[in-house]
Protein backbone atom coordinates (compact mmCIF):
# COMPACT_ATOMS: atom_id res chain seq x y z
CA UNK A 1 0.00 0.00 0.00
CA UNK A 2 1.37 3.63 -1.21
CA UNK A 3 2.82 5.76 2.13
CA UNK A 4 1.47 9.27 0.80
CA UNK A 5 -2.46 9.78 -0.82
CA UNK A 6 -3.96 12.50 -2.55
CA UNK A 7 -6.29 14.85 -0.43
CA UNK A 8 -7.89 18.04 -0.35
CA UNK A 9 -7.39 20.38 2.96
CA UNK A 10 -7.79 23.53 4.06
CA UNK A 11 -4.74 25.95 6.30
CA UNK A 12 -6.67 28.29 7.96
CA UNK A 13 -10.73 29.07 8.68
CA UNK A 14 -12.10 31.39 5.10
CA UNK A 15 -11.33 31.25 1.70
CA UNK A 16 -14.46 28.86 0.66
CA UNK A 17 -13.98 26.72 -2.17
CA UNK A 18 -10.92 28.61 -3.26
CA UNK A 19 -9.49 27.74 0.13
CA UNK A 20 -9.15 24.25 -0.90
CA UNK A 21 -5.89 22.82 -1.63
CA UNK A 22 -4.81 19.94 -3.38
CA UNK A 23 -1.97 18.11 -1.42
CA UNK A 24 0.43 14.93 -1.18
CA UNK A 25 0.19 13.86 2.55
CA UNK A 26 1.34 10.51 4.72
CA UNK A 27 -1.13 7.76 4.87
CA UNK A 28 -3.20 7.99 8.57
CA UNK A 29 -2.89 4.47 10.68
CA UNK A 30 -5.45 3.67 12.62
CA UNK A 31 -5.84 3.63 16.32
CA UNK A 32 -7.35 1.48 18.84
CA UNK A 33 -10.76 1.05 18.17
CA UNK A 34 -9.96 2.62 14.65
CA UNK A 35 -9.91 1.11 10.91
CA UNK A 36 -7.95 2.52 8.05
CA UNK A 37 -10.31 2.77 5.06
CA UNK A 38 -10.13 3.17 0.98
CA UNK A 39 -12.22 5.59 0.40
CA UNK A 40 -14.55 5.19 -2.86
CA UNK A 41 -16.95 8.27 -2.53
CA UNK A 42 -17.46 11.11 0.21
CA UNK A 43 -20.66 13.49 0.85
CA UNK A 44 -20.61 17.02 1.36
CA UNK A 45 -22.35 18.56 4.12
CA UNK A 46 -23.26 22.39 4.77
CA UNK A 47 -22.05 21.82 8.02
CA UNK A 48 -18.31 21.19 6.20
CA UNK A 49 -17.89 24.53 4.78
CA UNK A 50 -19.19 26.53 7.87
CA UNK A 51 -16.34 25.15 9.89
CA UNK A 52 -14.24 26.09 7.55
CA UNK A 53 -16.14 29.55 7.63
CA UNK A 54 -14.86 29.71 11.23
CA UNK A 55 -18.51 28.29 12.77
CA UNK A 56 -16.49 26.58 15.39
CA UNK A 57 -13.69 28.54 16.08
CA UNK A 58 -11.39 27.98 18.12
CA UNK A 59 -12.33 24.02 18.98
CA UNK A 60 -13.12 22.53 15.70
CA UNK A 61 -10.85 21.92 13.19
CA UNK A 62 -8.66 21.40 16.77
CA UNK A 63 -5.52 21.88 14.10
CA UNK A 64 -4.77 23.05 10.45
CA UNK A 65 -3.80 21.90 8.27
CA UNK A 66 -7.28 20.39 8.29
CA UNK A 67 -8.50 17.25 5.56
CA UNK A 68 -12.57 18.14 5.94
CA UNK A 69 -15.91 16.07 5.51
CA UNK A 70 -16.94 12.71 7.75
CA UNK A 71 -19.14 11.15 5.08
CA UNK A 72 -17.51 8.62 3.11
CA UNK A 73 -18.05 4.95 1.86
CA UNK A 74 -15.19 2.83 0.86
CA UNK A 75 -13.26 -0.43 1.65
CA UNK A 76 -11.45 -1.77 4.55
CA UNK A 77 -8.41 -1.83 4.56
CA UNK A 78 -6.64 -2.70 7.59
CA UNK A 79 -8.05 -2.95 11.41
CA UNK A 80 -6.64 -1.41 14.47
CA UNK A 81 -6.01 -3.08 17.89
CA UNK A 82 -9.79 -3.67 19.09
CA UNK A 83 -11.71 -4.08 15.87
CA UNK A 84 -13.39 -7.35 15.68
CA UNK A 85 -16.47 -6.40 13.91
CA UNK A 86 -15.50 -5.88 10.84
CA UNK A 87 -12.62 -7.73 8.13
CA UNK A 88 -10.07 -6.49 5.66
CA UNK A 89 -12.01 -6.51 2.42
CA UNK A 90 -15.64 -5.22 3.35
CA UNK A 91 -17.29 -2.68 2.00
CA UNK A 92 -18.77 -0.37 4.44
CA UNK A 93 -20.52 3.53 4.74
CA UNK A 94 -20.43 5.69 7.60
CA UNK A 95 -18.27 8.63 9.70
CA UNK A 96 -15.36 8.74 9.84
CA UNK A 97 -15.28 10.63 13.42
CA UNK A 98 -18.56 12.18 15.66
CA UNK A 99 -17.90 13.09 19.24
CA UNK A 100 -20.19 15.31 21.02
CA UNK A 101 -19.75 15.77 24.68
CA UNK A 102 -22.18 18.34 26.24
CA UNK A 103 -19.84 20.54 28.02
CA UNK A 104 -18.26 21.39 25.01
CA UNK A 105 -21.18 22.23 23.25
CA UNK A 106 -22.16 24.69 26.38
CA UNK A 107 -18.32 26.30 26.16
CA UNK A 108 -19.64 26.95 22.23
CA UNK A 109 -22.87 28.13 22.61
CA UNK A 110 -21.50 30.37 25.69
CA UNK A 111 -18.70 31.64 23.82
CA UNK A 112 -20.08 32.07 20.21
CA UNK A 113 -23.81 34.15 21.08
CA UNK A 114 -22.59 36.54 18.33
CA UNK A 115 -20.92 34.40 15.89
CA UNK A 116 -24.33 32.23 16.27
CA UNK A 117 -26.99 34.96 16.12
CA UNK A 118 -24.72 36.71 13.03
CA UNK A 119 -24.26 33.48 10.60
CA UNK A 120 -27.98 32.36 11.95
CA UNK A 121 -27.35 28.84 11.96
CA UNK A 122 -25.83 25.85 14.38
CA UNK A 123 -25.34 22.31 13.97
CA UNK A 124 -23.49 19.97 16.41
CA UNK A 125 -21.28 18.10 14.17
CA UNK A 126 -18.07 17.93 16.02
CA UNK A 127 -15.63 16.29 13.67
CA UNK A 128 -11.88 15.11 13.00
CA UNK A 129 -12.87 15.06 9.48
CA UNK A 130 -10.60 12.76 6.70
CA UNK A 131 -12.86 12.57 3.92
CA UNK A 132 -11.47 14.21 1.35
CA UNK A 133 -8.66 12.22 0.99
CA UNK A 134 -8.10 8.49 -0.92
CA UNK A 135 -7.24 6.97 2.64
CA UNK A 136 -9.12 7.83 6.06
CA UNK A 137 -9.11 6.68 9.45
CA UNK A 138 -12.63 5.68 10.88
CA UNK A 139 -13.84 4.64 14.35
CA UNK A 140 -15.67 1.23 14.65
CA UNK A 141 -18.78 2.47 16.23
CA UNK A 142 -20.32 4.87 13.38
CA UNK A 143 -19.88 2.44 10.18
CA UNK A 144 -21.79 -0.46 9.26
CA UNK A 145 -21.12 -2.92 6.36
CA UNK A 146 -22.46 -1.46 2.98
CA UNK A 147 -25.72 -3.31 0.95
CA UNK A 148 -24.95 -4.72 -2.63
CA UNK A 149 -27.20 -2.67 -4.16
CA UNK A 150 -26.11 0.55 -2.94
CA UNK A 151 -23.29 2.44 -4.81
CA UNK A 152 -20.75 3.82 -3.18
CA UNK A 153 -22.03 7.64 -4.00
CA UNK A 154 -25.46 6.51 -2.89
CA UNK A 155 -23.91 5.15 0.43
CA UNK A 156 -21.91 8.17 0.94
CA UNK A 157 -24.62 10.29 0.90
CA UNK A 158 -26.50 8.49 3.66
CA UNK A 159 -24.56 8.74 6.91
CA UNK A 160 -25.40 11.99 8.88
CA UNK A 161 -28.12 12.97 6.37
CA UNK A 162 -30.03 9.97 6.76
CA UNK A 163 -29.40 10.31 10.85
CA UNK A 164 -30.52 13.84 11.31
CA UNK A 165 -33.38 12.55 9.36
CA UNK A 166 -34.14 9.80 11.43
CA UNK A 167 -33.59 11.78 14.36
CA UNK A 168 -35.22 14.70 14.04
CA UNK A 169 -38.35 12.40 13.25
CA UNK A 170 -38.08 10.02 16.94
CA UNK A 171 -37.66 14.06 18.20
CA UNK A 172 -40.76 14.88 17.37
CA UNK A 173 -42.55 11.97 18.81
CA UNK A 174 -42.33 9.75 15.85
CA UNK A 175 -42.50 5.88 15.73
CA UNK A 176 -41.28 2.95 13.75
CA UNK A 177 -43.15 -0.09 15.46
CA UNK A 178 -46.42 1.18 13.86
CA UNK A 179 -48.11 2.65 16.77
CA UNK A 180 -47.78 6.17 15.98
CA UNK A 181 -51.10 7.84 17.44
CA UNK A 182 -51.12 10.66 15.32
CA UNK A 183 -50.70 10.72 11.65
CA UNK A 184 -49.77 14.11 10.03
CA UNK A 185 -46.49 15.50 9.15
CA UNK A 186 -44.60 18.61 8.04
CA UNK A 187 -41.49 18.25 6.01
CA UNK A 188 -39.93 21.60 4.70
CA UNK A 189 -37.32 21.99 2.18
CA UNK A 190 -37.88 18.27 1.70
CA UNK A 191 -35.40 17.84 -1.60
CA UNK A 192 -32.87 19.26 0.06
CA UNK A 193 -30.05 16.51 1.91
CA UNK A 194 -31.83 15.99 5.32
CA UNK A 195 -35.10 16.48 3.54
CA UNK A 196 -35.51 13.92 1.58
CA UNK A 197 -34.44 11.47 3.92
CA UNK A 198 -37.32 12.63 6.21
CA UNK A 199 -40.08 11.98 3.32
CA UNK A 200 -39.40 8.65 3.10
CA UNK A 201 -38.65 7.49 6.50
CA UNK A 202 -41.96 9.25 7.15
CA UNK A 203 -43.84 7.10 4.99
CA UNK A 204 -42.11 4.44 6.53
CA UNK A 205 -43.75 5.14 9.90
CA UNK A 206 -47.23 5.29 8.01
CA UNK A 207 -47.49 8.96 8.22
CA UNK A 208 -49.43 11.82 5.92
CA UNK A 209 -46.69 13.48 4.58
CA UNK A 210 -47.12 17.29 3.80
CA UNK A 211 -43.94 18.84 2.04
CA UNK A 212 -42.31 21.73 0.75
CA UNK A 213 -39.69 22.53 -1.97
CA UNK A 214 -39.31 24.32 -4.77
CA UNK A 215 -41.02 24.16 -8.27
CA UNK A 216 -38.76 22.32 -10.29
CA UNK A 217 -38.59 19.81 -7.40
CA UNK A 218 -42.49 19.56 -6.70
CA UNK A 219 -42.56 16.32 -8.55
CA UNK A 220 -39.48 14.06 -7.57
CA UNK A 221 -40.19 15.21 -3.47
CA UNK A 222 -44.00 13.05 -4.91
CA UNK A 223 -42.26 10.20 -6.46
CA UNK A 224 -40.35 9.95 -2.71
CA UNK A 225 -43.64 9.36 -1.12
CA UNK A 226 -44.86 12.92 -0.13
CA UNK A 227 -49.00 13.02 0.01
CA UNK A 228 -48.60 16.77 -0.45
CA UNK A 229 -46.35 18.98 -1.82
CA UNK A 230 -46.41 23.09 -1.86
CA UNK A 231 -44.02 25.26 -3.84
CA UNK A 232 -42.63 27.16 -1.10
CA UNK A 233 -42.25 30.36 -2.87
CA UNK A 234 -46.01 30.48 -3.24
CA UNK A 235 -48.14 32.46 -0.49
CA UNK A 236 -49.91 28.87 0.29
CA UNK A 237 -46.07 27.26 0.80
CA UNK A 238 -44.60 30.30 2.51
CA UNK A 239 -47.64 30.39 5.14
CA UNK A 240 -46.88 25.95 5.22
CA UNK A 241 -50.81 25.74 4.72
CA UNK A 242 -51.81 21.72 4.05
CA UNK A 243 -53.83 22.00 0.89
CA UNK A 244 -55.91 19.69 2.15
CA UNK A 245 -56.90 21.79 5.38
CA UNK A 246 -54.99 19.30 7.97
CA UNK A 247 -53.10 20.09 11.12
CA UNK A 248 -49.79 19.24 11.58
CA UNK A 249 -48.59 16.51 14.58
CA UNK A 250 -44.93 16.86 13.73
CA UNK A 251 -43.10 19.13 11.72
CA UNK A 252 -39.01 19.06 10.84
CA UNK A 253 -37.89 21.72 9.92
CA UNK A 254 -34.79 21.57 7.26
CA UNK A 255 -35.51 25.10 5.74
CA UNK A 256 -33.94 28.86 6.73
CA UNK A 257 -35.11 29.54 10.07
CA UNK A 258 -39.17 30.49 10.32
CA UNK A 259 -40.50 32.89 12.65
CA UNK A 260 -43.17 30.65 15.61
CA UNK A 261 -45.90 33.06 14.50
CA UNK A 262 -45.49 30.99 10.82
CA UNK A 263 -45.14 27.36 12.32
CA UNK A 264 -48.44 27.99 15.52
CA UNK A 265 -51.13 28.53 13.41
CA UNK A 266 -50.82 25.42 11.06
CA UNK A 267 -50.18 23.29 14.31
CA UNK A 268 -52.44 20.57 15.98
CA UNK A 269 -52.80 21.27 19.74
CA UNK A 270 -50.02 19.31 20.37
CA UNK A 271 -48.19 19.49 17.81
CA UNK A 272 -43.97 19.49 17.59
CA UNK A 273 -41.16 21.42 15.40
CA UNK A 274 -38.28 19.98 15.36
CA UNK A 275 -35.54 22.42 13.75
CA UNK A 276 -32.10 20.79 12.50
CA UNK A 277 -30.96 24.77 11.80
CA UNK A 278 -31.69 25.94 15.17
CA UNK A 279 -31.03 29.61 15.93
CA UNK A 280 -29.79 31.68 19.27
CA UNK A 281 -33.75 32.99 18.88
CA UNK A 282 -35.25 29.44 18.44
CA UNK A 283 -32.89 28.11 21.00
CA UNK A 284 -34.54 30.44 23.59
CA UNK A 285 -38.04 29.65 22.21
CA UNK A 286 -37.86 26.21 22.78
CA UNK A 287 -36.72 27.02 26.32
CA UNK A 288 -39.29 29.24 27.13
CA UNK A 289 -41.77 26.74 25.75
CA UNK A 290 -40.91 23.94 28.10
CA UNK A 291 -40.75 25.53 31.08
CA UNK A 292 -44.22 27.07 30.87
CA UNK A 293 -45.14 23.98 29.71
CA UNK A 294 -46.77 24.59 26.60
CA UNK A 295 -49.38 22.69 24.76
CA UNK A 296 -47.20 23.32 21.41
CA UNK A 297 -43.60 22.41 21.31
CA UNK A 298 -40.16 23.31 19.79
CA UNK A 299 -37.41 21.58 19.54
CA UNK A 300 -33.57 22.51 18.17
CA UNK A 301 -32.11 19.14 17.26
CA UNK A 302 -28.24 18.29 17.76
CA UNK A 303 -27.05 14.58 16.00
CA UNK A 304 -25.70 12.61 18.01
CA UNK A 305 -25.69 9.14 16.59
CA UNK A 306 -26.67 6.10 18.69
CA UNK A 307 -25.65 2.55 18.61
CA UNK A 308 -27.79 0.64 16.12
CA UNK A 309 -29.77 3.56 13.68
CA UNK A 310 -27.24 3.36 11.08
CA UNK A 311 -27.46 -0.26 10.95
CA UNK A 312 -31.18 0.47 10.60
CA UNK A 313 -31.05 3.19 7.72
CA UNK A 314 -28.94 0.57 6.17
CA UNK A 315 -31.36 -2.13 6.28
CA UNK A 316 -33.79 0.15 4.90
CA UNK A 317 -31.88 0.83 2.19
CA UNK A 318 -31.06 -2.74 1.49
CA UNK A 319 -35.22 -3.53 1.73
CA UNK A 320 -35.07 -0.29 -1.26
CA UNK A 321 -37.50 1.88 1.27
CA UNK A 322 -35.19 4.27 1.45
CA UNK A 323 -32.85 5.71 -1.43
CA UNK A 324 -30.20 8.39 -1.47
CA UNK A 325 -31.31 10.79 -4.05
CA UNK A 326 -28.04 12.50 -6.17
CA UNK A 327 -27.36 16.17 -7.27
CA UNK A 328 -24.20 15.78 -8.97
CA UNK A 329 -21.09 14.22 -8.69
CA UNK A 330 -17.55 15.52 -8.94
CA UNK A 331 -13.86 13.84 -8.95
CA UNK A 332 -11.39 14.58 -6.22
CA UNK A 333 -9.75 16.47 -8.61
CA UNK A 334 -12.56 19.12 -8.47
CA UNK A 335 -13.76 18.89 -5.02
CA UNK A 336 -13.68 22.27 -4.93
CA UNK A 337 -16.76 22.56 -7.51
CA UNK A 338 -18.55 20.39 -5.75
CA UNK A 339 -17.88 22.42 -1.88
CA UNK A 340 -18.85 25.88 -4.07
CA UNK A 341 -22.18 23.88 -5.13
CA UNK A 342 -22.87 23.13 -1.39
CA UNK A 343 -21.99 26.84 -0.27
CA UNK A 344 -24.74 28.11 -3.12
CA UNK A 345 -27.19 25.89 -2.04
CA UNK A 346 -30.53 24.28 -3.29
CA UNK A 347 -28.94 20.81 -3.87
CA UNK A 348 -31.13 18.47 -4.78
CA UNK A 349 -30.45 15.63 -2.72
CA UNK A 350 -26.02 15.04 -1.51
CA UNK A 351 -23.38 16.10 -3.44
CA UNK A 352 -20.57 13.73 -4.03
CA UNK A 353 -17.03 13.33 -4.54
CA UNK A 354 -16.17 10.59 -5.92
CA UNK A 355 -12.53 9.24 -5.19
Amino acid sequence: MAKTMKAVQYDKYGGGAAGLKHVEVPVPSPKKDEMLIKVEAASINPVDWKIQKGMLRPFIPRKFPFIPVIDVAGEVLELGPGVSNFKVGEKILGLLDFTVKPSTLAIILYLHISLLLFSNKLNAHFQNGGGLAEYAVAPKAIIANRPTNMSPAEAAGLPAAGLTAFQSLKSAGVKFDGTNKSSNILITAASGGVGHFAVQLAKVAGLHVTATCGARNVELVKKLGSDEVLDYKTPEGAALKSPSGVKYDYVVHCAPPVPWSVFEPVLSDHGKVVDITPTMRSIFSSLIKKVTFAKKKLAPLFLVPKEGELEFLVNLAEEGKLKTVIDSKHPLSKAEDAWAKSIEGHATGKIIVEI
